[in-house]
C-alpha cells in the first residue's frame, strides 16, 4: 500500500511539474542507498525534489515527515549527482508535498529553496 501510494505520488508529481515549466531529467536517481525522487530544470535552476504523498492528512502534512536526517540523505544524493553531471550553476532543493483525498482532486503544495 505504502509503495503504491509513494509511486502514484510520483507520477502525479511528474504530471503536476510538467505541467509547471519543469523539464524533468531524472526519476528516483540512486547513489548507494540515497536517492532524489525527481531531478528537474526550470530556468537555470536545477531542482532537487522530494516527494510526499499521503491520504488525508490525519497525521498532518505530507511535508512534515521530511526530517533532517532525510534532508541531510538528499544532499549527499544531489552532491554525488552535481559530481557526475557537473555545469550547473544553481540548485535549490524543493519538496512537493500532495495530499490525496478520496472522491476529490489531489492537492499539491510546492515548497521551495528548502534548506534543514
Amino acid at each position: 500500500m505504502h509503495n503504491k501510494l509513494g509511486s502514484e505520488g510520483e507520477e502525479l508529481a511528474s504530471a503536476w511539474l510538467l505541467e509547471k515549466g519543469y523539464r524533468i531529467l531524472f526519476r528516483n536517481w540512486r547513489y548507494s542507498y540515497y536517492e532524489i525522487d525527481i531531478v528537474a530544470v526550470k530556468g537555470k535552476v536545477l531542482h532537487i525534489i522530494e516527494i510526499k504523498t499521503r491520504n488525508e492528512s490525519h497525521f498532518g502534512f505530507p511535508e512534515d515527515s521530511v526530517t533532517r536526517k532525510k534532508f541531510r540523505h538528499l544532499q549527499k544524493a544531489a552532491d554525488e549527482f552535481l559530481f557526475r553531471h557537473p555545469g550547473y550553476r544553481w540548485i535549490q532543493f524543493d519538496i512537493l508535498s500532495i495530499t490525496m483525498r478520496k472522491g476529490k482532486r489531489a492537492e499539491y503544495f510546492l515548497l521551495e529553496d528548502v534548506f534543514l
